[in-house]
């Protein structure tokens, strides 16, 4: 079967748009109309793969363009209602078919049917998430084939879905926790840059017309509001080109490989960069080595969701040394990236026989302290925007009062 967008209205005109599955353009025309839905437009989503053109089912060539990533929020309930329902003894095509359907509005509703298609042309599970790599990282990936090779795909899927839960979970708590400084710091520069712009130079008048000599701190303030009445236009769109040329220059790898290193290796961010860094390579590499992934290869997977690339880099070369004969913790100690506390562990789960166990455990640790660093973090950075606004409205309004007090004592005089 085939999977195509739709877009339909139905008896009361209200519009409906999602994904279905049909054998043809003309059966999926009469599911619709099943639905009492009256077909608006209809347009296949997959095509066939090369040198099968009779299985319409095959990889999504022409998904739409949003539908190229899942997010870690839609990955995460994929992969645990797939562990549910493929632990209940539900075929793997059948599953992928049951929590399409609660995607149709989305981006992940394209890709599961695509992904159901290229089973049903007879790859195995992994090979068809890896038409998909935007979606399904290489961990992803990595875990499942290990997970169908050792016929434990549901304990692997369960695994993964702890996983990812986990770190979308942490991701979260991250950004609703800075969410309100960021808030605050935006309000609170827009109604300063407001009263620059519109209050200050209405106070300037009364301090000319009466002649006053003003502060140095009244000068400057008038000077900055002059600039941003002259140049605030020319600033914004400098501070926009700015933002652009940075972003295009972060995109050549070189550039980023040096900025990555220099964020890690540079204090004070070293320390949150490795922390981070460490907590995401340990959790991946222990979901991989717990689902019976080769050592080599779950080194690989692990590195290839690593945020820093430096740290990445360092990674892979790690793989390679222990590739070459070296032991785990050996590589990781030449490597110079990684925390010691998560050496000595894999030290220790090396020599007991018990790595999955260990990198779990220090997997956990790490979280922990990376949680706790983040929360540091965020409780400095409220009271620090508080401050340096508060700076900034003080400032202000010194300079504005100064010469009222001047004005006031010559007039007593």
């Amino acid at each position: 079967m085939a999977a195509y967008a739709f877009r339909a209205v139905d008896a009361a005109g209200k519009p409906h748009r999602g994904v279905i599955e049909a054998a043809s353009e003309v059966a999926a025309r009469g599911l619709l109309r099943d639905r009492r839905l009256l077909p608006v437009s209809l347009r296949a989503t997959a095509a066939p793969y090369p040198g099968s053109p009779s299985l319409a089912s095959a990889v999504a060539a022409r998904l739409p363009s949003r539908a190229g990533k899942l997010g870690s929020r839609n990955l995460a309930v994929v992969t645990r209602q797939l562990s549910t329902l493929i632990g209940s003894d539900v075929r793997i095509e059948e599953a992928l078919r049951l929590v399409s359907r609660q995607f149709e509005r989305g981006p992940a509703g394209p890709i599961l049917l695509a992904v159901r298609g290229a089973i049903l042309d007879g790859r195995s599970f992994a090979a068809a998430l890896a038409d998909h790599p935007a979606a399904f990282p290489e961990f992803f990936r990595a875990s499942v084939a290990a997970g169908e090779q050792s016929g434990r795909l549901s304990q692997v899927l369960e695994h993964l879905a702890d996983f990812v839960e986990t770190r979308h979970r942490n991701a979260q708590k991250v950004q609703l926790a800075l969410l309100y400084p960021a808030l605050l710091a935006g309000v609170a520069g827009a109604m300063l840059v407001a009263m620059l712009i519109y209050v200050v130079p209405n106070i300037v008048k009364v301090f000319e017309s009466r002649g006053a000599e003003l502060p140095l701190l009244t000068r400057g303030l008038i000077a900055l509001s002059s600039g941003l009445q002259g140049a605030g236009l020319l600033l914004l769109i400098a501070g926009g080109a700015l933002f652009l040329g940075a972003r295009a220059w972060l995109r050549r790898a070189p550039n980023r490989l040096a900025f990555d290193r220099w964020f890690a290796t540079t204090r004070p961010f070293s320390r949150f960069s490795t922390q981070v860094n460490a907590a995401r390579f340990a959790g991946s590499l222990a979901t991989l080595v717990q689902s019976d992934v080769p050592l080599v290869d779950a080194l690989g997977g692990a590195a290839a969701v690593t945020p820093n690339r430096w740290i990445r880099a360092q990674a892979l070369a790690v793989a390679a040394r222990v590739r070459e004969g070296t032991s785990l913790n050996g590589a990781m100690a030449e490597a110079g990236c990684f925390p010691p506390m998560l050496v000595a562990v894999v030290a220790s789960g090396e020599s007991s026989g018990r790595l999955s166990r260990a990198l779990g455990r220090a997997a956990h640790d790490l979280d922990r302290e990376v949680d706790a660093l983040a929360a540091t973090t965020v409780g400095l950075v409220e009271p620090a925007v508080l401050l340096a606004m508060g700076g900034l409205v003080l400032l202000m309004v010194l300079a504005i009062l100064l010469p009222i007090i001047n004005l006031s004592s010559l007039a007593t005089i």
